[in-house]
């Protein structure tokens, strides 16, 4: 199958063929670490380590990078306001950036250069910039001409004119063009100084990125990604600079994940916004680690395709926490049905099928496999994690059907079971190729177990069941839906009722 990608650059779905055979470099616009960070920093990370999983699924060697951004003003301001040193709280947010990815799973990540480790470099690139004529220095600034750069604003589609008119004023008696920008920036007090040709200063923001990029992966590699708010000024700019300096193209594919909206009650009326720090509307990304669950937060982020805007709201997570969840009860039911943990499996349906399809069971092989090729269908259409996660479902609900049908819970026929440990196999290695499902999957908990919460829930089962038993549902449905409300989700079998968190 071939993989197609959506270019920002062109416009349009691309053939994907690398630069290098089998090689694949990809570089994703990583945090200005001056604050904790939020949701919204996740989602570039969770969609990329899902797009690297997958092309290491198809056979890629795949070279990822996130830059830190560990200079920059608005990580100046804060120290200036909190009186803290730069460098602390780079390092104090440039560690939980980390937790937070560690938590997540995110562990794809080849290098995480900073922009204060590759001063060197910069200072180099700024350099050949002026030396072809690309930039020019203004009174110990560094500018890059925009209108020396013919192709400058082929990515946003933006004319310098546009920028002109819209954009600031000259700052200095030496800038040419309100939208020149900076490469390297004087020195001012208080600030973080390195010597450079120019006199004492730092880099400008886009610079770092082009710089610390064709480090890693080369003049020219494969994938460059951000959010959609990054296309203009950081990745025009970001194009301008490098291609100016190299004669190449800079990124290949241009990929730009949907900013992340939230909604929120204000008076009677509901609002839909950006989530932004400026707003002050911004979920912690911590936080809502530590109350959704890494799995499930992963699924949220994957469910709509990463082109799109991704919602939060009470309605939004409820939604994926009902729709995750068929996998996990799946896990456990087929668990129970074949006495053993997913983890024992060792054949999946690709391994079993040679077998099983001159049998009657030839038709639930075939549906897998159907349902897996489809899988990658929506995975080479431009990462399309949405549909890929909407096939997951339809598999889930025929291997469910299948345990109904052979009525696998009451007869342990070992041709069934073994199909029915393959198609299951098959799932979850389909969800693991998204990041999801890669933790052992834990038995549902019983009420004929020992322990305090055992107890407990065996008791409010047992209420649960006396009430259904005299006809007094909305007793019954009030004990359920109070522990939906925590959490606890209980679900009635032939062989009684179980409980999972």
């Amino acid at each position: 199958m071939s993989l197609r990608v959506y270019n920002s650059l062109t416009r349009q779905k691309e053939l994907f063929e690398p630069i290098r055979p089998g090689k694949v470099g990809m570089y994703l616009c990583g945090p200005t670490v001056y604050k904790s960070p939020h949701i919204g920093h996740m989602v570039g990370p969770v969609i990329f380590d899902a797009i690297k999983r997958y092309l290491q699924h198809k056979g890629y060697e795949v070279t990822w990078i996130v830059n830190i951004t560990d200079i920059e003003d608005k990580l100046i301001d804060a120290s200036l306001k909190t009186g803290q040193s730069v460098q602390a709280l780079a390092e104090k947010y440039t560690a939980e950036y980390m937790e937070c990815l560690s938590l997540l799973g995110i562990d794809g990540i080849d290098r995480f250069p900073k922009a204060s480790e590759h001063i060197a470099d910069i200072i180099a690139l700024c350099q050949k910039l002026i030396d072809r004529g690309h930039a020019y220095v203004a009174e110990g600034n560094v500018y890059f001409d925009v209108r020396s750069d013919s192709d400058y604003g082929k990515l946003s589609r933006r004319s310098i004119e546009e920028q002109e008119s819209g954009g600031r004023t000259v700052e200095s008696a030496g800038k040419r063009n309100p939208a020149d920008f900076a490469l390297w920036k004087a020195a001012k007090p208080g600030e973080p100084t390195w010597d450079s040709p120019w006199g004492k200063g730092r880099p400008g923001w886009h610079i770092e990125c082009s710089a610390m990029s064709m480090k890693f992966l080369g003049e020219t590699f494969d994938f460059h990604g951000g959010g959609l708010d990054l296309l203009f000024p950081h990745h025009e700019n970001e194009i301008a600079q490098s291609e100016c300096a190299t004669g190449k193209p800079f990124a290949r594919f241009w990929l730009h994940n949907g900013l992340t909206r939230i909604k929120t009650k204000v008076g009677a009326e509901w609002k839909d916004e950006k989530m932004s720090g400026s707003l002050g509307n911004v979920i912690s990304a911590r936080r809502l680690i530590d109350q959704l669950g890494a799995d499930l937060l992963r699924y949220l982020l994957l469910s709509t395709h990463y082109r799109r805007p991704i919602e939060f709201s009470d309605e939004v997570i409820t939604a994926a926490r009902k729709g995750f969840a068929a996998f996990p009860r799946l896990f456990e039911r087929v668990q129970r049905i074949l006495g053993q943990p997913l983890e024992a499996i060792s054949e999946d349906m690709d391994a079993a099928a040679v077998e099983l399809q001159e049998t009657p069971l030839g038709d639930l092989a075939h549906a897998v496999l159907a349902h897996r090729m489809r899988f990658l269908e929506a995975m080479d259409d431009d990462f399309n994690t949405a549909g890929a996660i909407a096939v997951m479902h339809e598999l889930a609900g025929a291997i469910n059907a299948f345990i109904e049908t052979r009525q696998l819970e009451r007869q342990r026929e070992p041709d069934a079971l073994r199909a029915l440990a393959a198609a299951t196999l098959t799932l979850r290695r389909l969800g693991m190729v998204l990041g999801l499902f890669r933790q052992d999957i834990a038995p549902a908990a019983s009420p004929h177990e020992s322990g305090l919460s055992e107890k407990l829930m065996k008791l409010l089962i047992d209420l649960r069941n006396e009430a259904r038993g005299r006809k007094d549902f909305a007793t019954a449905d009030r004990i359920r839906n109070a522990l939906s409300e925590m959490g606890v989700t209980l679900e009635d079998r032939a062989d009684g009722t179980v409980w999972r968190v």
